[in-house]
């Protein structure tokens, strides 16, 4: 007896012979395949209550019930309002002095381009909330296609000049949009709680863009520096690094979740045939 013969009679749903089953007790490769077709019965007594039960168990351990998803155009009026409203208190906290300083073609430009690129991220974080969902722009790709047309947008918008004290200048306002940026990353992630998020990393990517642009949205309406380096890095910088700390959280809570599914699987493997 072989594999090979092992393998043909498997496939014509026959009983294996006493030969055949011994080579299978001997053979780890007929074993696997026995195992993967689930022909227990071909083989000896079905499994025990026992292993049944567990198997029970473990299927249900993570089971809870949910409540449907609020339409899309719920959570995108949500994710408009937190953003609106984040923005508008923080202009109201620390002034709008950069709108007096820019020309109404600077004004426009920046501020449309970051109204679009904010859609744009609240519409693909609602498709990653629902498994299967389409999207307009892949979502790998769509905050680093933001954070290239925001670079290139800047530079063709702005000039770029020497300036003293570049260091110091850039951390003032770094700072305050990194902490509107965490403060708008709350109330997202409640949100997307609500939802199955089955990519932590390209999620976690694209809503920490989002509270970026938050940040980035209230220094464009505050800060009267206009130096094209300035902007770039401590405004669309701030949108950049807090994109880049959400990456970070995902790929963390991926690490965290496989490592936990493994540690489940192997504590509660058990063959489904026994010899």
């Amino acid at each position: 007896m072989n594999c090979n013969k092992v393998a043909k009679a498997l496939s014509e749903d026959s009983q294996l012979s006493s030969q055949a089953q011994e080579h299978v007790r001997s053979c780890d490769r007929c074993r696997k395949l026995v195992s993967a077709l689930n022909m227990s019965g071909a083989l000896d007594d079905p499994p025990s209550p026992a292993i049944l039960r567990r198997l029970t168990e473990n299927i249900a351990t993570n089971l809870r019930p949910v409540q449907p998803l609020a339409p899309a155009a719920y959570f995108f009026a949500v994710f408009v309002c937190v953003f609106v409203s984040i923005v508008a208190i923080g202009v109201y906290r620390v002034g709008a002095f950069g709108i007096a300083a820019m020309n109404p073609l600077q004004t426009t430009t920046i501020l449309i381009a970051l109204a679009i690129s904010a859609v744009l991220l609240v519409q693909s974080l609602i498709h990653q909330m629902v498994p299967g969902g389409r999207h307009r722009f892949p979502p790998k790709l769509l905050p680093l296609g933001i954070a290239i047309c925001l670079t290139i947008g800047t530079a063709i918008l702005f000039r770029f000049k020497h300036e003293h004290h570049f260091w110091a200048r850039n951390w003032s306002c770094a700072k305050t949009g990194i902490l509107i940026g965490v403060l708008a990353a709350v109330p997202f992630w409640l949100m997307l709680r609500r939802g199955s998020v089955l990519s932590p990393s390209i999620t976690g990517t694209s809503t920490g863009l989002l509270a970026g642009l938050v940040g980035t949205s209230v220094l464009e309406i505050h800060c009267p520096n206009l130096d094209a380096w300035h902007i770039l890095v401590s405004h669309v910088g701030v949108a950049i690094l807090c994109a880049l700390a959400g990456l970070v959280f995902g790929l963390t809570a991926e690490t965290v979740s496989g490592r936990s599914v493994h540690r489940s699987n192997e504590d509660h493997r058990a063959p489904l045939v026994s010899f």
